[in-house]
């Protein structure tokens, strides 16, 4: 089997495994938060959170704080488990060399 067996390619930008790790250790992140600590621009971060939500890695909930809308994202369970396999990997990797 090959060491890059799973390894997601899902999480292969930089932005996408910043999301995830936040997302990781945090029950959610607003999209505000996720910018400031990743630093990317609205147009970057929304088009990396789409193909997480496209994979179905995370969820996404709309609401509103006072009158102004907020959204916020956490981890699914696929996403929690792809992720924890694709980390794994990585690690494994690093250990052969």
């Amino acid at each position: 089997m090959s060491l890059l067996t799973n390894i997601n390619k899902a999480f292969d930008h930089r932005i996408r495994l910043g999301i995830m790790s936040i997302l990781m250790v945090n029950d959610y992140a607003d999209f505000n938060m996720l910018k400031e600590l990743l630093g990317a621009t609205d147009g970057n971060l929304a088009s990396h959170i789409k193909a997480l939500e496209k994979s179905e890695f995370i969820a996404v909930e709309k609401q509103f704080i006072g009158r102004k809308p907020n959204t916020r994202y956490s981890t699914t369970k696929l996403g929690k488990q792809a992720f924890k396999k694709h980390i794994d990997a990585l690690e494994q990797l690093i250990k052969n060399q």
